[in-house]
């Protein structure tokens, strides 16, 4: 059950919650135990939505979920206040620092990473024409709110508090997660779940990770917060943690003494790399190729077959010589070739060139991806042979050294004779046939 918060205090609230009620045929109770102002009085439901109005503002309520029956997820309609334009947004509440403006000090509201996102991508595709849709990182209260839980506002000023328009917008987004859950599948012991940290109030590595990626982001400790926060408090952190059901956390930038105290309570941080890669591929699939491979943010990467991929892997090394022949003559086409066989493979030199070590779920994969290794080296090569030890590329190449004896003067005969042109030196003729050589070369498997 989705609940709605209605603050009679916030004229942009006011204004989304009667564009909510235009939006659908509620049906209207009246609920005699608490007062009008404290969410009692008329109570407007849909068979799995229910909104109530508050006299207090939104970050001075207290326990307010207790007050709906027993929501799933908990949506604060608000306004957004700020220098940032015409802007629709979403955001959870907390506080890593001093409590200035509702809730309690190092608290958390409990976060609903996956509604959030879905909120944020519901809002970029209601939004008025001039206006833009985003995340804010966590700020305010109110903290005490053990249902998952999140604000969603218009924005900047007055006139678009007002403005019916973006009011419906958010509406319609906050309509659209009657069938979102709150939170991502649980998946090998863990969610899809971020917990960020660093950059500014307004979070735009986030909301990338967020609309690009299939991870969700819980809340969010942008730069002044860290800073009010002081140093890293175990407490809070764990608290940040918990309240957004997350176990990885990644960070704007670097803060070795942050990572550190986060890893030791016993939470993992990744880069955005790890999130890109492990969009759409069981987290069981991902752990299995780093503990067959290493850490994604240390280089290794996810094939193709990984977003399918169940059972054992086997570890296999490609073969030295020929990796680094092919990925010399075309490095893309290469890497396209593991990539399409290959659950997870090593890669070097900052994710830019493949490593040695496969790791492949097929017996056949491993030959599958020397037979195409065989078709680059055709491209350099007159002919390739694939024996049962052995890729062989043989070549007709142009001997300096035999032009010399000869008597070919170095420089544009040169180039003739190595293009398969003959040349006159001395009133002879040199055919080309005549200063070429037949080269093997062998690439062991």
């Amino acid at each position: 059950m989705l609940g709605i918060v209605v603050s009679r205090a916030d004229r942009a609230s006011v204004n989304i919650g009667e564009q909510l009620l235009a939006l659908a045929d509620w049906t209207v109770e009246t609920d005699e135990r608490r007062p009008d102002a404290d969410g009692g009085g008329d109570v407007y439901r849909l068979e799995d939505v229910e909104l109530r109005e508050f006299e207090t503002r939104h970050l001075e309520l207290e326990a307010v979920d207790a007050v709906f029956d027993d929501p799933d997820l908990l949506v604060f309609a608000s306004k957004h206040a700020g220098e940032t334009g015409k802007l629709l947004t979403a955001h959870h509440t907390g506080n890593f620092g001093p409590a200035e403006y509702g809730g309690e000090d190092g608290s958390f509201a409990r976060a609903a990473p996956n509604a959030h996102a879905a909120v944020v991508e519901a809002l970029a595709r209601h939004a008025p024409e001039d206006y833009d849709a985003g995340m804010e990182c966590t700020h305010h209260g109110p903290t005490d709110i053990d249902t998952p839980s999140m604000f969603v506002e218009v924005g900047s000023a007055e006139p678009q508090w007002d403005d019916p328009d973006p009011a419906r917008a958010v509406a319609k987004a906050i309509l659209d997660l009657r069938a979102i859950a709150p939170d991502a599948p649980r998946e090998n012991g863990a969610r899809r779940h971020l917990v960020g940290f660093g950059g500014g109030h307004y979070v735009p590595r986030f909301e990338r990770v967020v609309r690009e990626t299939d991870w969700s982001i819980g809340h969010i400790g942008a730069d002044w917060a860290l800073e009010a926060m002081g140093e890293p408090d175990t407490d809070v952190l764990r608290a940040a943690f918990e309240a957004s059901e997350a176990a990885y956390a990644l960070l704007d930038d670097d803060r070795p003494e942050l990572a550190s105290t986060i890893e030791s309570l016993g939470y993992r941080v990744v880069g955005e790399t790890f999130a890109r890669e492990t969009t759409g591929v069981p987290l069981s699939t991902v752990e299995g190729v780093e503990d067959a491979l290493g850490r994604i943010d240390e280089g290794v990467r996810l094939g193709d077959p990984a977003a399918d991929h169940e059972g054992p892997l086997a570890v296999l090394d490609l073969p030295a010589d020929l990796l680094e022949e092919v990925q010399g003559i075309d490095p893309d086409r290469a890497r396209a070739a593991v990539r399409r066989r290959a659950v997870g493979f090593e890669t070097v030199e900052g994710g830019t060139k493949l490593g040695g070590r496969v790791a492949l779920s097929t017996k056949g994969a491993r030959a599958s991806i020397v037979d195409e290794f065989a078709e680059i080296l055709a491209t350099k090569y007159e002919s390739v042979e694939r024996t049962d030890d052995a890729v062989v590329a043989r070549e007709r190449a142009f001997d300096p050294e035999k032009a010399a004896t000869l008597g070919v003067p170095e420089g544009p005969a040169f180039g003739k004779l190595s293009a398969g042109q003959p040349v006159e030196v001395d009133g002879r003729t040199i055919d080309p046939d005549a200063v070429h050589v037949d080269r093997e070369h062998r690439f062991p498997l």
